[in-house]
C-alpha cells in the first residue's frame, strides 16, 4: 500500500481515477569492477525466468491489493476498474529479448495479461537494435517485423522508447495499429539518443500513436540535472509541434535513479498540471495529457 519509492496505492489513490502501467524490466544492477559504471546484466537463459517471476509478482500483489486496484486486459476492464473506484492497473514488458526468439512466448504473455512491449531495451536483440546501437544503422530483423504483425493481430501495443532510429522508422512503415513511445522526450529541447527527433515525433502523431514525456533527468536536460521548468520546455515544444492530441505522461517512476527537482513521485505529478493551468493551457489538454490521449490508442489497439 505504502513504500518510500516513487509510487504506491496510498498515493494514486489520492487523484481518483487513476491508470497506471507497470512495466516488466527483467535486468538487474552490477558494478563493473573496472570502471565503477553500474551496468544492467541478465543472461539469455535468465531473462524469461526472470520476467515470468515479475510478473508473478504483479499478480501476488494485486491479489493482496484487490480491494484498492484491479489487474486489466481491455479497455473496458479500464472503464469497470474506474467505475468501482479502483486503481486499473496495466501490464507491460521492456525488452523483447525475454521472448527468447519465440512467437508463442509473446502469445503466452498476451494470455499472461500483457498489452504492450517495448521492443528493446537500448541494446541489441533478436528483433532490432536499442537507442545505444544507433551507430549501426541497424533497424528490425526479420523475427521483429514478425513480432510486430503478431502484437497487431493480437491486439498489443507496440512501444518504440529505447529503439534504434532505424528500428523506428521500420515500425512506423509496417505496424497496422498506431505505435506509442511510452516513455521519451524530444531530442530538440535535449539531445539524448533516448529522445525523440522533430520528424519521428510529427510521425507517430501521424500513425495515430502517443508520446509520454519522461521524468528521467537526463533526458529532460543535457546537463543531467532538471527541475519542473526542464519538465514544461518538453511538453510544450512537443505541444506545439504535433498538438493536445498526441501528449501524454510517461513518467518512468521507479524504472529511473533521480528525478527533477520537486518532483519526488507520483505524489507530485499534480504540480505539472499546475504548472500548465499557469501557462494558461486548458483543463482539457491537461486531462488529455494525464491520461485521455493514451487511453483513446489503448481503446483502439487493446479491444
Amino acid at each position: 500500500m505504502a513504500n518510500d519509492l516513487h509510487c504506491d496505492i496510498d498515493r494514486m489513490k489520492k487523484y481518483g481515477g487513476f491508470v497506471q502501467v507497470f512495466a516488466v524490466f527483467p535486468y538487474w544492477s552490477i558494478t563493473c569492477p573496472y570502471t565503477g559504471r553500474k551496468v544492467q546484466t541478465v543472461s539469455r537463459e535468465q531473462v524469461l525466468r526472470r520476467t515470468l517471476g515479475i510478473i508473478d509478482f504483479y499478480y501476488s500483489q494485486i491479489n493482496e491489493n484487490n480491494d484498492h486496484i484491479t489487474h486489466c486486459n481491455s479497455f473496458g476492464d479500464i472503464e469497470a476498474a474506474l467505475a468501482g473506484g479502483k486503481i486499473a492497473s496495466l501490464l507491460s514488458i521492456e525488452g523483447g529479448e525475454t521472448l527468447q526468439g519465440s512467437l508463442s512466448n509473446l502469445r503466452i504473455f498476451y494470455r499472461l495479461g500483457v498489452r504492450s512491449m517495448c521492443l528493446t531495451w537500448n541494446y541489441r536483440n533478436e528483433l532490432a537494435d536499442g537507442a545505444d546501437e544507433n551507430i549501426t544503422g541497424g533497424g528490425l530483423s526479420n523475427f521483429g517485423r514478425e513480432v510486430v504483425a503478431e502484437m497487431n493481430r493480437l491486439g498489443m501495443l507496440v512501444d518504440v522508447s529505447h529503439l534504434s532510429d532505424r528500428g523506428f522508422w521500420d515500425v512506423i512503415e509496417i505496424s497496422s495499429d498506431p505505435v506509442i513511445a511510452s516513455h521519451s522526450n524530444s531530442r530538440k529541447v535535449c539531445g539524448h539518443r533516448r529522445n525523440l527527433t522533430d520528424e519521428q515525433i510529427l510521425a507517430l502523431k501521424q500513425k495515430g500513436g502517443v508520446m509520454g514525456i519522461n521524468l528521467c533527468e537526463d533526458f529532460l536536460n543535457p546537463s543531467g540535472r532538471a527541475t519542473l521548468a526542464d519538465v514544461i520546455k518538453h511538453i510544450e515544444h512537443v505541444a506545439g509541434l504535433a498538438g493536445e492530441d498526441f501528449l501524454g505522461l510517461g513518467a518512468d517512476f521507479d524504472g529511473i535513479d533521480t528525478t527533477p527537482e520537486g518532483v519526488g513521485g507520483v505524489h507530485d505529478i499534480g504540480k505539472i498540471f499546475n504548472e500548465l493551468l499557469k501557462l494558461n493551457y486548458s483543463e482539457e489538454f491537461i486531462r488529455k495529457f494525464a491520461g485521455l490521449n493514451f487511453l483513446r490508442v489503448f481503446q483502439k489497439v487493446c479491444k
